[in-house]
Parts: structure tokens; sequence; C-alpha cells
């Protein structure tokens, strides 16, 4: 591991976040930083490139978001293997030879990530602002000291009136646990749950969490969706003691889970003391027809859901700000046996995600953030509809990606294929999946738009559909 050498441009009007993530990116694509390599760490590269910490924090989480980086619990970053992926760099071409936002011919692909988040709209003077008011009242001195392990109270206090508000989550803020990022709050709450329980992860799912509880030693059980999600009748047969689920936006396919499953699921849980239902609402902010799904955590009356929520998707990658609604027969066993843990969250950041919440920036936030995310969204749907005798859309009217799948029997592995000779990244569907028996679109691939700028992705989706529909038109 060593530290990058780069000159960061200040008068270039790139923000300094976006370099570092550019040239890291790069790195990766050219082969520069080979899989698997460790990444300094962000105070390191923050002291060397003599930026903030919040800086390079929201470098790597646009990276990991992307998945260019992974996080290992007490190990540090490390490059994914994507290097099959990507794209020859053209001849003669260096890695000394960047600049930020410059493309050239064989060089970063354009990537349509699932992950990443709309930067350029970040609201970045009322966060300044706020963290400045923060910083210089003298009256904040006690935020420098260490806080409840569960977090701060006023903290606790605005996440469970937004909850209440937005997602009918019925808590009080005595509940709530706050943690730095989802997989850090997932490994404090295997040590709460039996240590023999078996968990049911949908398939395809969001695999950091499979990986982690993997990593924990955790027994795991993929469990294949219907057209309503999770299997009941597979649930059953898997033995699984906890059941975790994204059944306000399952990831990846986009299924909304109904009501009926909501409670066949939920009878489920009913059925044994041992069962759990982890509930990981991770985007739905993001609703772009009817009205926003009711949590799952709204209608359990016997304490059996463990809402997982996280300020990521919403705000930005860096805001490494998780928490966890327990119900009670937990909180009472996080009291007795994790209490002693310190908060991995400082309480300057807390503080300020606070007063984001109270003083209504993030209410306004998400709805802007909404109305650019359905503009992008139409946009999209509007482009490919002369398309639809070929592709069938799937998963758009939530979240910040859609599915394509293809009528013309081309498998996933050659649309991306494609769709890489015209300098573009695409997601295979296939590589969300655990089993790989289990998939049944081999067909489709994933369109993520959150991170795409309006301006790039009028540039170049037309250029998409070109190369994966030539002059086909339905």
């Amino acid at each position: 591991m060593s530290m990058f050498t780069f000159n960061i441009d200040t008068h270039s009007g790139v923000h300094i976040y976006t370099q570092i993530y550019q040239y890291i990116r790069h790195e990766i694509e050219s082969g520069s930083l080979a899989c698997h390599s460790k990444l300094p760490s962000t105070r390191g590269l923050a002291a060397h490139l003599q930026v903030s910490r919040n800086t390079v924090d929201m470098a790597y989480g646009q990276l990991m978001d992307e998945g260019y980086i992974e996080a290992m619990p007490k190990r540090g970053y490390f490059v994914c293997d994507i290097e099959n992926l990507m794209p020859p760099i053209a001849a003669g071409a260096k890695t000394s030879d960047y600049k930020p936002e410059k493309k050239i011919p064989g060089s970063s692909p354009y990537v349509f990530s699932p992950y990443g988040v709309d930067l350029e709209n970040f609201p970045f003077n009322t966060w300044r602002k706020i963290a400045k008011d923060i910083l210089y009242n003298g009256q904040n001195t006690e935020l420098f000291q260490a806080g409840p392990s569960c977090g701060d109270q006023d903290f606790r206090e605005a996440i469970a009136g937004y909850l209440h508000q937005s997602r009918g989550v019925i808590c009080s803020p005595d509940q709530i646990i706050v943690g730095a990022g989802a997989d850090y709050l997932l490994i404090l709450l295997s040590q709460l749950l039996d240590s023999d329980s078996i968990y049911a992860i949908e398939d395809p799912s969001y695999l950091q969490a499979y990986k982690t509880l993997t990593n924990l030693g955790k027994k795991t059980c993929p469990v294949p969706l219907d057209k309503n999600g999770m299997s009941i009748d597979s649930l059953r047969q898997s033995g699984a003691d906890i059941a975790y689920v994204t059944p306000s936006h399952q990831f990846p396919l986009g299924i909304i889970m109904p009501i009926k499953r909501r409670l066949e699921l939920l009878r489920w849980a009913y059925e044994s003391e041992r069962r759990y239902i982890i509930e990981d609402d991770y985007d739905s902010e993001f609703r772009y027809k009817g009205k926003p799904v009711p949590s799952l955590q709204g209608i359990d009356r016997h304490g059996r859901v463990i809402y997982a929520g996280t300020f990521s998707k919403a705000i930005a990658p860096s805001i490494r700000i998780s928490y966890l609604v327990l119900p009670p027969g937990l909180l009472e066993k996080y009291r007795q046996r994790l209490s002693y843990l310190a908060n991995t969250v400082a309480r300057t950041e807390q503080k300020q995600m606070t007063e984001f919440i109270v003083r209504g920036y993030f209410e306004r936030h998400l709805n802007r953030m909404r109305n650019i995310y359905k503009s992008k969204r139409d946009y999209i749907l509007q482009q490919l509809a002369p398309y639809a005798g070929h592709i069938a859309v799937s998963g758009e009217n939530s979240g910040l990606h859609m599915l394509l799948t293809f009528r013309d029997g081309r498998n996933a592995q050659d649309i991306l294929l494609t769709a890489q000779k015209a300098n573009i990244r695409l997601f295979d569907l296939s590589s969300y999946y655990i089993r790989p028996e289990h998939c049944t679109l081999p067909h489709t691939v994933i369109l993520g738009y959150g991170a795409l700028s309006e301006s790039r992705l009028k540039t170049q989706l037309p250029l998409l559909c070109s190369a994966l529909f030539g002059s086909r038109i339905a």
C-alpha cells in the first residue's frame, strides 16, 4: 500500500472529492491498482493530500457504492475484482496523463451504476453552514466528549420523528441505535440474535449483507423470490430463524412487497420466539408513482421486526450514518450486553445531521432530489420507448435503477460487451444471485442512473441505445 501522487486542481471548478474519486477510479480501471490492493486509510490519505477527512470519506463512499472498492471490518479498504469487466486502455495511455473530467478513447467508461447517487446536487453550502454553526458555537464543547453508545438523544429524537412521519415507523427514540454504516450495525445486531440462528437472504440480493453475515460465520440460506418478494414456502423450507428482506423496494429486482405477503411474513415470524425480520429500508425515499409504501415495522404488533435505515442513499455515500430500530425484547438485550460499546459516529456529525433534519433542510433536499431522479427516469423511459418491442422495462417506479430484459435472446454478458465497446458500463443482474440456479432472468441487465448528471445522461443514453439496438425500432 502506498499513497497516491496526483495534483489537486483547486481552480478547475471540480469538487476535490470528485477529483480524488475520479483519480482512484481511473487507477483501478487502468490496472494500476490491482484487484485486492489495499488503499490508504481515509485519515492517512487526507493528511497526505492536505484535505479534510470528510472529503476523502465522500470519495471512498462513492467508490464503494459503485462497486470499485469494498470496506473490510478492522482491515481497511480494498480494490474489488473487476479486471475482466474493463475495456483495454488505449495504447500509450498513462496513468500520469490523468486529468479530472477529461475523456479519452479507451479510458474510464461511463458507469450506469445501481449504487451511485447524484452528488452534483449535494447541498454543500447548507452542509458547510451547519458545520460552521456547530464548530464555532462555544456552547457545543460537549460534542467533543464521549456520548451515549446508542447515539445522542436529540439525534435519535429527530430520526424517530422523521421515520414516523415519512415511513409510518412506530418507535420511541430509546429504540434507535445509531452506528457508522449498515455493515457495522449488522455485525452488532448479530450479537443480539441467537448465535445459532439461520439467516434467510433474498436471492438475488444486496450482497454486502450476505458477505458480512458469512464472514461472521453465520449460517445463511438464499431464498428465491416470486413476483411478491421472498417466497414464504421456500422460507419455511429453509429452516431459517431470521429473514433479511427489502420489502419497500427489493434490491435489485425492484419488487414492492404487497400487504398480503407482508402479513404472511409477519405470521411466519410470530410462530416462534426465535424468529425476527430485518427490514432493510435502504432507499424508500425515492418513489415516483403512487404514495410511499408504509414500513413493515409499522404493522408489526408483536415486536418481531428490526428496522434498518441509512442516510447514505438519501444524502451522500460518505454520510456513513445508519440506524436500527430495535423491538423491545432486543433493546433490553442491547442494554445488557452491548451498551458498553462506544458509538462509532462522531458527535459533531450526529449534531450536523440533527440540525439538517430539524431545520427542514433534509425534507427539502429529498423533495428536490426526488424531482431530479424522476426527471432522469422519465428521460430514460422516453428514450427507450421506441425499442419496446425488443426490451421489457421493470422496477422503474422506485429507487435509482431499472431492469432491462432483452427479448431477442441475447444474454447479459453479450449485452455488457456491446455496451463496453461504446465505453459504457452496465451491470449483469445474474451477478447478484447467490445461487445461480435461482436466476430466471439471464437476459437482464441493470441500468442505474443516480450518479449520472442529466447532461451526461443525455449524452450517453443515445449512444447506448445506438450500440444496443442499432436502427431497430419497435
